[in-house]
This record gives structure tokens, sequence and C-alpha cells, in this order.
């Protein structure tokens, strides 16, 4: 990997810049291929997926349609709290439609479960998910996850869409926080 400047409370970086761009772009010729000319409904899972959907989307050549929920399990910790919230629901009804869930990370897997549980009930034609990242956990809950973009260890990452207590979405690329960040602000 290129060697990328590390922000204040970063450890190391885990994945770069190029190889995030290059690995979304593989992804997107695979959901090309998929869809066709199905126009899937992108649901990006806020605030997490944001740089990823972003990117994703610009990078496919099919028809789509966008839209965005909110769940919250973390808060201000590093650990789930176990407890999913809908914070922001959809705003369009998704019956009979094809749903692709865009996630950033995949940690414990508790909120997408939740999250694929309260789209099923709503009778799509179909759901799919692809995450940027999926944790390597032996006690995650299993969840069904069509496209992954990255494995990675169970460690926690910030950049690229992902925070801890709202800090280090911005940077361009996906790094491991330093445990001494925990509590900073």
């Amino acid at each position: 990997m290129l060697s990328e400047p590390r922000a204040r409370g970063v450890a190391r970086v885990l994945i770069d810049e190029p190889t995030l761009q290059g690995r979304i772009g593989e992804l997107a010729a695979e959901l090309d291929a998929e869809y066709g000319s199905d126009a899937p409904l992108m649901v990006g899972v806020l605030n997490g997926a944001v740089a990823f959907m972003t990117d994703l989307m610009r990078a496919m050549t099919i028809p789509l349609e966008i839209d965005f929920m909110a769940v919250s399990s973390y808060g201000a910790s590093t650990r789930s709290s176990g407890v999913v919230r809908i914070l922001k629901d959809l705003s369009r009804d998704i019956e009979g439609r094809r749903v692709l869930v865009v996630e950033d990370i995949v940690d414990s897997g508790l909120t997408l479960q939740y999250l694929l549980d309260v789209l099923q009930r709503r009778n799509p034609a179909d759901v799919a998910v692809v995450a940027l990242l999926k944790k390597d956990k032996a006690d995650a809950v299993p969840v069904r996850v069509d496209r992954v973009g990255f494995p990675i260890p169970d460690e926690f990452v910030v950049g690229y869409g992902l925070d801890y207590a709202g800090r280090y979405r911005n940077l361009p690329y996906v790094a491991v926080l330093d445990p001494a960040a925990i509590g900073e602000g």
C-alpha cells in the first residue's frame, strides 16, 4: 500500500485510497452486470456509507435510484450497544422493488440483521447487501452480505465515512483508530 499522511488519532492506514477506489470499481462492474436494466433502489445507511455509496454509484453505469436510512447502535462508543433504532426512514415505498443496501461496515451484524428484517416486511422484489468492510468476528450474528469490498480484522476503524464520536469521516482511507485517541475530542 502507498504511504498516506496519517491524521492525528490514527494508528495505521489499513486500506489506502487507490486500493479503495480500485475495489469499488470492481464492485460497480459486478452490480452493473447483476442488475442490468432493473434500476435498483440503492439504500445508503447513514452516515457512514455516504462516501462509499457516492463513489459506488458514480462508478456504476446502469440506471438506479437512491434513498437513505439512518440507524444507530453505537453512539459515541467503539462497541455496539446491541440496541438498534431507526433515526431516518426511507422516503419511498419499496414494495416490488429491487433494493440494494449499501453499508459501510458489518461489525456485530446486529444492525444489518435488524435493517434487513425491517426491509423484508415491506415486500420488496429482493434485497441484496453490498458492504465496503466486513469484520472477521467469531461472535458476529450470521447475516447475509452479498458483496464485500474488504474483509478486515476485528479492530476499530475510521475514515472514508467511518467515524469515532463524529470524527475522522473525511479521511480518504480506512485506518485503525489509535486507542489513545478514544476520549479525545
